[in-house]
């Protein structure tokens, strides 16, 4: 049975997901994974207001250089944080706009009621 679209929900959005194979489930289940750590929220939601280094995102969040290292090596193999060097610094960013849209969508949601 066809299930019809919630009001505002794009029926090409909706398409999207209707044609989901194994692969592209797995994908999108390890970027939820990732993103169901409460220290990766909060680094992800600094690194939208700003590109850091390591020893700042650490410091902002009150925790050792070692863990944040950590935490940015799992953001970078979901794709979701990429780094730059400049001289002997590097700088981490959220890979893309998509990350951003993904955590405000999230937060709509819990902010919803």
């Amino acid at each position: 049975m066809e299930r019809k679209a919630e009001p505002g929900v794009p029926a090409s959005e909706a398409a999207k997901l209707q044609g989901l194979d194994d692969i592209t489930s797995q994908k999108v289940s390890e970027i939820f994974k990732v993103l169901g750590d409460m220290t990766r929220l909060k680094l992800l939601a600094l690194l939208s207001a700003a590109d850091m280094r390591v020893g700042d995102i650490a410091e902002s969040l009150g925790m050792g250089q070692s863990a944040i290292s950590h935490q940015l090596r799992v953001l970078r193999g979901a794709r979701l944080v990429k780094f730059r060097k400049e001289g002997k610094e590097v700088w981490y960013s959220l890979d893309d706009d998509h990350v951003v849209k993904l955590m405000c969508q999230a937060l709509d949601h819990v902010s919803h009621g």
